[in-house]
């Protein structure tokens, strides 16, 4: 095994973290490899990241491929090796801010069209134009923070995670 014992706050943050990408859509385990991942000097085999975590290595392999295909992991080798090895992908933190733009973008789209319903009230047109107009200022904002970030170029363009599993 290549991964170090887990000190009791780290476990601690693995699981939290496995609850907020459960709370995001992911399945717990998911959350708990990206989370165990963030804390590795290396990449990992599956066997590795089955065993620090306590689960099944079936478990890991399913959601290790889930997250690759979310661009979240990066898969690699090592040569004369025939196993995989797992690491957190180095921009995974503005992946997951492209995310949440994706999920806004959505949301103003769809309040933006209550907007313009016919026999919108007024006030309701208000309301959401001041929503629209507050969603189109965070959107910029994050479109801004994202295009000055650095991307791991052997990975394909910021897209949402979920949405395209």
């Amino acid at each position: 095994m290549n991964y170090r014992t887990l000190s009791d706050a780290e476990q601690q943050y693995i699981e939290r973290m496995g609850l907020i990408w459960e709370n995001e859509g992911l399945p717990r385990i998911a959350g708990r490899i990206l989370g165990f991942l963030a804390l590795q000097t290396d990449a990992l085999t599956l066997d590795d990241i089955a065993g620090a975590l306590q689960v099944s290595k079936a478990s890991v392999s399913n959601d290790a491929r889930l997250l690759e295909r979310a661009n979240l992991v990066a898969r690699t080798s090592q040569p004369g090796d025939r196993r995989d090895y797992y690491a957190i992908a180095p921009d995974m933190p503005v992946r997951v801010i492209a995310q949440k733009l994706a999920d806004l973008e959505r949301l103003s789209a769809v309040m933006s069209a209550a907007r313009d319903l016919p026999d919108t009230p007024v006030l309701v047109r208000e309301r959401l134009g001041a929503f629209g107009e507050f969603h189109r200022r965070v959107i910029a904002s994050l479109q801004e923070l994202i295009a000055t970030m650095p991307r791991d170029s052997s990975l394909p363009p910021y897209r949402p995670i979920i949405e395209n599993l």
